[in-house]
């Protein structure tokens, strides 16, 4: 038996006919299957769960940025002329209380110029006695003639003139007393060190200022409302401040600014805050922080926040129709109430929005519901 033999391109022409034979087998025994695949119907794209839209009670809230201040500052200063500052008792930071006493001057001087006050108001009450036992003498020998009417009134005026020297001697007895009292530095009200110029060793002038005092250690907070806004707010609102840190305080509504910037168009509202609880407080004076008035609560429709898909820019929602297919619904979302958020506009009340899976979704997709989860 004579051998064929096949050359390597007849070969390849053998390979490739036997592949497209099992191509083509494949196809014509699948198309059955495709076939009961077309009966079947479209698949669903996703399995979601859906809820209708619910009517709540959401705060009314009005947002405002400000300033964090104190209440009210006291300038602590220096009443003595010229003396020098031997000791500062407080630091910024430090509680004071009314009275404490807050830096001491050297007061040396001060008190050799009350001693000496002193002594020039005793001589002045020896030479008072002298000058009234003469008067008394010359009064009684009035009667006698012994002595002219101009002598006693001598000695009448020389009493006078005695006593007048014993109130001066006084005046400067107080004088330096006051002097004395004013080389301790007294705190004005109860309150918290907010600055210090104080130095030991500095002689410092009449006035000028050693301390600056939060007084009560009270702070508030100057919120910067807009012309148009301002008059929903009212003496006593309810205010919530956030400190940087993320936590909040809550004031009140102290009083509201008469006069409105002409540069800004704001108004300031002024809200008493609570007082600081030691240096690490959230809260301190200078801040800029953001917060809200509570102005009340209004009805809205509202519907889970996992149903809003937010795409270029807009909100939108899926709302589910008769035959499992979504519409992509464009709304206005509103305010927050936990996990749920307003609809402002574009939904009806009565339609089925998709919660699970929303994300997921495109116009006309067609999904299966599931059956909500039960909360617990």
């Amino acid at each position: 038996m004579k051998r064929i033999s096949l050359t390597p391109r007849t070969r390849l022409l053998l390979v490739a006919g036997a592949l497209l034979l099992v191509v083509l087998l494949f196809f014509v025994f699948r198309k059955p299957a495709v076939q009961e695949d077309a009966k079947a119907g479209p698949q669903p794209a996703l399995t979601v769960t859906v809820a209708r839209p619910s009517s709540d009670s959401l705060p009314l809230t009005l947002g405002a940025n400000g300033n964090v201040a104190a209440w009210q500052e006291a300038s602590i200063g220096s009443e003595a002329m010229g003396l020098r500052l031997a000791e500062v008792r407080v630091n910024v930071g430090d509680v004071v209380k009314k009275g404490e006493v807050l830096a001491v001057f050297a007061s040396e001087t001060v008190n050799a110029d009350v001693q000496q006050a002193r002594a020039a108001l005793m001589e002045a009450q020896a030479m008072a006695q002298d000058a009234a036992a003469n008067a008394a003498r010359a009064r009684s020998l009035r009667a006698t003639g012994a002595l002219s009417e101009q002598q006693i009134g001598q000695y009448t005026t020389a009493e006078s003139t005695a006593n007048a020297r014993i109130a001066a001697a006084k005046a400067t007895l107080e004088a330096q007393q006051v002097r004395l009292r004013q080389a301790r530095v007294l705190a004005p009200d109860s309150g918290v060190i907010s600055a210090r110029s104080a130095t030991v060793g500095a002689v410092a002038g009449a006035g000028t200022e050693l301390f600056r005092m939060i007084r009560q250690g009270r702070l508030e907070w100057r919120a910067e409302v807009t012309a148009n806004d301002v008059a929903r707010i009212k003496p006593g609102a309810a205010a919530v401040v956030r400190a940087p840190d993320g936590s909040e305080a809550r004031g009140r509504v102290r009083m509201i600014a008469p006069t409105v910037d002409p540069r800004t168009r704001t108004t300031l509202v002024y809200v008493d805050l609570p007082r600081p609880q030691g240096m690490n407080a959230p809260l301190k004076a200078g801040m800029f922080v953001g917060g809200r008035f509570e102005l009340g609560t209004s009805s809205g429709i509202t519907v889970p926040q996992q149903a809003v898909v937010v795409r270029d820019g807009f909100s939108y929602v899926f709302r589910l129709n008769r035959d499992n297919r979504v519409s992509q619904v464009k709304v206005q979302p509103g305010r927050r109430i936990g996990n749920r958020i307003e609809i402002v506009s574009g939904l009806a009340q009565d339609a089925q929005v998709v919660v699970t899976g929303a994300g997921f979704l495109n116009e006309g997709d067609l999904v299966r519901v599931a059956p909500a989860p039960a909360a617990g």
